[in-house]
């Protein structure tokens, strides 16, 4: 396959991730930014990166069976939400808003 298609079909696929996220209040302290940011990111990219090739492999049996959706989410969609759009540090995915306003 060629890499631009490849890396089109993918960030495609991920562009609604960051449209449908919640909002997220919480406060991560800088112990758990940097622990996350080591650990757990890297981890959750090498999730996302065998989900994303095992979703492909089976592709084909996925959509003979008609769970296409369902296999694309649960190997593909919720890892990569995990990865990018968690805010650093939170234990939850979704979108960080300003806690408070600047004057």
């Amino acid at each position: 396959m060629n890499k631009k298609l490849f890396l089109t079909v993918a960030i495609a696929m991920l562009l609604p991730l960051g449209a449908h996220a919640e909002r997220v209040e919480e406060q991560p302290s800088a112990f758990q930014m940097a622990g996350d940011l080591r650990v757990a990111r890297p981890i959750g990219l090498g999730i996302f990166a065998l989900g994303t090739v095992t979703y492909v492999a089976t592709l084909p049996i996925s959509l003979l069976g008609g769970n296409s959706g369902d296999a694309a989410e649960a190997l593909v969609f919720k890892p990569a939400e995990e990865v990018f759009v968690r805010c650093l540090g939170c234990e939850r995915p979704g979108r960080k808003e300003r806690l408070r306003e600047r004057n």
